[in-house]
C-alpha cells in the first residue's frame, strides 16, 4: 500500500509534512482535505483521525496525526540524509529544543496573525478590534526575535549549518504571517537571510508549490454559513 497524507496545504504543518516528503522522495498518495469547506469535520475523515484536524497519515493499517510524529515516522521509515534530524545527541536535542517550543510559541503567533489579519474578517466576515490584532502582531514580533536571538543566532541554520526539520518547521509556520500580508521580515536581517537559505535548500519551485494557497489566502471567498457555524467553535479553540 502507497503511504497516504492527508493534508490541506492551507495548514502550516501539513506545508512541512508535504515538502519534506516531496524533498527527499518519499511515495505518498495525498488525499487534501479542504479546511475551508469544513471537511476535517466530517465523518469520513473522522475515521482517518478522530480528532478531526490534518494533517494525518496512513500507512497501510498504521495511522498516525499530529505533525512532528508524522515527521519523526517520516524520518525514521524512510532513511532520509542525517541533517534533516542528526544522529549527533547534541545537534538532535537542539532540534527537539525547537520543535518543542514552537508549538505554543511562535505556532501560536503565526496563527493569530492569519486569523485576525485575514481570515476572520474575509473568510468568516467578523471584525477583529484594532487592539486585538496590535496586541497580535506585537507578540509576533516578540517570538521572531526569540527565533532570531535564541534559535538561529549567527548560524545558516537554526541547528548549524545545514537545514534541518527545526527549520522546516518555522519557515511553513512564517509563512502564515507572509500569506497575511505582515512583513514578517522587516526588522529582522538575519531571519530574512536565513529564509532565502532554506528556500534554495529546499528548492524555490518546492518551496512556492507548497505555499501558493496560503499566498492567495486573501482571495479566500466567504465561508458558507452552515459551516461557518460549525467552525467557529475550533477555530476560538485553536487560536486562544
Amino acid at each position: 500500500m502507497v503511504l497516504e497524507l492527508y493534508l490541506d496545504l492551507l495548514s502550516q504543518p501539513c506545508r512541512a509534512i508535504y515538502i519534506f516528503a516531496k524533498k527527499n522522495g518519499i511515495p505518498f498518495q495525498m488525499r487534501t482535505v479542504e479546511l475551508r469547506k469544513g471537511e476535517h469535520l466530517s465523518d469520513a475523515f473522522a475515521q482517518v483521525n478522530p480528532m478531526k484536524k490534518v494533517p494525518a497519515m496512513k500507512d497501510d493499517d498504521f495511522t498516525l496525526s499530529e505533525s512532528v510524529a508524522i515527521l519523526l515516522y517520516l524520518t525514521h521509515k524512510f532513511k532520509v540524509p542525517d541533517h534533516w534530524y542528526p544522529q549527533d545527541l547534541q545537534a538532535r536535542a537542539r532540534v527537539d529544543e525547537y520543535l518543542a517550543w514552537q508549538h505554543t510559541a511562535l505556532r501560536r503567533s503565526c496563527l493569530r496573525a492569519l486569523w485576525h489579519k485575514v481570515m476572520f474578517p474575509v473568510f468568516l466576515g467578523e471584525q477583529v478590534p484594532s487592539e486585538t490584532l496590535a496586541a497580535t502582531l506585537a507578540e509576533l514580533d516578540v517570538n521572531l526575535r526569540v527565533l532570531e536571538d535564541k534559535f538561529l543566532q549567527d548560524k545558516a541554520f537554526l541547528v548549524g549549518s545545514h537545514i534541518s526539520l527545526a527549520d522546516l518547521v518555522a519557515v511553513t509556520e512564517l509563512m502564515h504571517p507572509v500569506g497575511g500580508g505582515c512583513p514578517v521580515f522587516e526588522g529582522h536581517p538575519k531571519l530574512a537571510a536565513w529564509y532565502h537559505r532554506v528556500e534554495a535548500a529546499v528548492g524555490k519551485d518546492l518551496f512556492h508549490e507548497a505555499h501558493e494557497v496560503i499566498l492567495k489566502v486573501k482571495d479566500s471567498p466567504p465561508a458558507n454559513p452552515v459551516i461557518k457555524q460549525k467552525m467557529m467553535p475550533g477555530v476560538l479553540a485553536m487560536i486562544q
